[in-house]
């Protein structure tokens, strides 16, 4: 038997034998691409929706912003560099958004149809129709947003992330 210095030899399935680090690297770029491919299958993109990202990311400077009114109050603060989105999602009947995450808030605004929102941390769906607004401040929980209306759900958003971050993040469904 010949083998070569620091190689040792492993036996095949007919008796022969081959260096070890010569079956080793096919193995591991067989793990690799099938770890990928896993991940893969795991993520949840969107079905039946357009996104148009109309601005962004521009770049916002840390803020703080106080205004007051009779009727309402906001305070807006935020510390380090953002990268701000201005996202147009349009979601057809029965399409919904694929579960994902976002590493900051966004607030959305429902143009027209009806928004059915499942969160990864609410066994309880909220419902937002045409003219309404909600906020997701990202972070740990996934959503999906769903379209189970018989009309085009049109939703714009305003994302202000961390610069640099992803502007969405697929994961699995819960």
């Amino acid at each position: 038997m010949f083998t070569m210095k620091n190689e040792r030899p492993v036996a095949n399935d007919v008796g022969h034998t081959k260096p070890f680090r010569r079956m080793l690297a096919p193995a591991l770029v067989a793990c690799a691409v099938g770890g990928f491919a896993a991940g893969l299958a795991w993520a949840t993109p969107g079905l039946g929706i357009t996104t148009t990202i109309i601005s962004g990311p521009t770049l916002l400077d840390a803020i703080h912003v106080k205004s007051k009114s009779d009727i309402n109050e906001v305070d807006l603060k935020t510390k380090g560099l953002s990268d701000v989105y201005v996202v147009r999602n349009v979601i057809v009947p029965g399409g919904h958004t694929g579960w994902h995450s976002h590493p900051g808030p966004s607030i959305v605004s429902v143009v027209s149809g009806v928004a059915t929102e499942y969160r990864s941390d609410d066994p309880n769906p909220e419902v937002y129709a045409a003219g309404d607004a909600f906020v997701d401040e990202g972070g740990d929980h996934a959503h999906i947003i769903v379209n189970e209306g018989d009309h085009d759900l049109v939703l714009v958003a305003v994302q202000i992330l961390p610069m640099g971050a992803p502007r969405r993040i697929d994961v699995p469904a819960p």
